[in-house]
Order: C-alpha cells, then structure tokens, then sequence
C-alpha cells in the first residue's frame, strides 16, 4: 500500500484516479498478477468523503471498461503505517532487482505514457 499525499492545485485526485485504474488490473481477486494474498488486493482508502465520492465516481466510469468486474475495495483510511527505512524509494534504489526491473519498471513505463 502506498499513501499518495497531493495537492490538488497542481494535480486532481480525479487525474491520480485515472492513472490507478491504467496501471494495475483492478480485476484480480485476491492480488496482482503473482502477488497473492489481501495485502495485494486492489484497494482505495479514503480520508474523507470527498475522497469517497471521487473514488466511487471514478469506478463507476471505468468499470465499463474491463471484460470482467471491478473487485477494487474503496474503504475508509483508520490508520496508515509507513514502511521501513529499507523499504522507502525501493524502486530507486534498486532498479535492477528482479521484481523491480520486471514488473515495476514496465508500470512506471505505462504510466509514463499514460500521463503524457
């Protein structure tokens, strides 16, 4: 789970939306891709209910889009735990580890594109 802090004037949550859906498989029960197990799950936790409309909203309007349904959770925030230090900016830190190099780095790619 990542916390995505923004600023709205310089980014929409509705935009930061629409880049969740484009880069993962919202889907997939239980996971993404080999990653099984609920803390892989595709999930959108709110801190407010302007949040919770905006995600509910962005849901509805993609959920169109895939052959199968949208398993997404969209569930309050009640507590966020940052990682360990050796987890902070592990991508950059180590992009030619495995699962970096091959199943991150081609996310980033997408959503490069996505975002231009």
């Amino acid at each position: 789970m990542i916390k995505i802090d923004f600023y709205p004037a310089q980014v929409s949550l509705a935009t930061l939306l629409d880049y969740f859906w484009k880069v993962h498989n919202p889907t997939q029960v239980g996971g993404q891709g080999n990653d099984m197990g609920p803390q892989y799950r595709s999930i959108i936790l709110y801190a407010n209910d302007a949040q919770k409309v905006a995600a509910e909203k962005s849901l509805a309007g993609v959920a169109g889009l895939f052959r199968d349904p949208v398993v997404t959770e969209i569930v309050p925030l009640t507590k966020f735990w940052p990682a360990e230090d050796y987890h902070q900016n592990y991508f950059e830190n180590h992009p030619d580890q495995g699962y970096c190099a091959y199943v991150i780095a081609p996310k980033v790619k997408k959503l490069k594109q996505a975002m231009a």
